[in-house]
């Protein structure tokens, strides 16, 4: 099967001092070995459509009326990398140590998993095969030319995906938490990466909000500026989710 892979590097780089870490989005396209499922030009695949807006996102209101930052939302070719199938399932890994470190990080990400819940369905699923996000307790993988370490990395992947008599152009991601992070870094990082897998491809300017390009030193919870940009983000067309 021909797989489309496409990496969003959403990397904390090592500095002095978490104020001197900082985000950036790196776009890398890679064709692997042949498929009949999936056909590499572009005119093959759905046309961008607009899915019904989920309505735990159609119920919220922005009473502050804080804005958003959708301008720094970058889609891929496909569209935005939005969710219309639901509950979106996701796997959190479970650390074969089990340690205190471990029963830490399993408590702290499956916090985040419930934060954003409030505003997406979410199911935590046992099996990483059926996982549409898979949220793994390892460093992110290596890269060519990438020589600091990073906090977190979301990538995702194309696939043809059958859905009752249709076959639909569907994604799913895997998100890597380094294991070195510690205390409330942790969900701090689990919270940004799972905000991309989520749809919010790009990265705040404000530091107020989770999606903000750098860490800092006191992370911030989910933002109104945050949910109001997963708002726009699914009021959008892609051609995610539609038939082949």
């Amino acid at each position: 099967m021909r797989l489309w892979k496409v990496t969003i590097k959403a990397r904390l780089l090592a500095g002095l001092g978490l104020a001197l870490c900082c985000f950036s989005l790196i776009i890398l396209t890679q064709v692997n070995a042949p498929a009949a499922s999936l056909s590499p030009l572009p005119n093959s695949w759905p046309s961008p459509q607009v899915h019904p807006l989920p309505p735990r996102l159609a119920n919220w209101q922005d009473s502050t009326d804080s804005g958003d930052y959708f301008d720094r939302v970058k889609p891929p070719s496909v569209g935005h990398l939005l969710w219309s199938k639901f509950p979106i399932q996701v796997y959190v890994e479970r650390p074969a140590d089990a340690n205190k470190s471990a029963e830490e990080w399993i408590v702290a990400v499956l916090g985040v998993v419930r934060e954003w819940a409030v505003y997406l369905p979410l199911e935590v699923v046992d099996s990483s095969e059926v996982a549409d996000i898979r949220i793994l307790r390892q460093a992110p993988p290596l890269r060519q030319g990438v020589l600091r370490s990073r906090s977190g990395e979301s990538t995702y992947e194309l696939y043809a995906r059958r859905h009752g008599d249709k076959t639909v152009l569907s994604h799913r991601f895997s998100v890597y938490l380094n294991p070195n992070q510690v205390g409330k870094y942790i969900p701090a990082t689990a919270r940004h990466e799972l905000g991309h897998a989520l749809g919010i491809w790009g990265h705040s300017l404000l530091e107020t909000d989770v999606l903000y390009f750098a860490q800092v030193r006191n992370p911030p919870a989910i933002s109104a500026r945050d949910v109001n940009t997963l708002k726009r983000v699914y009021q959008q067309p892609t051609r995610l989710g539609w038939e082949l």
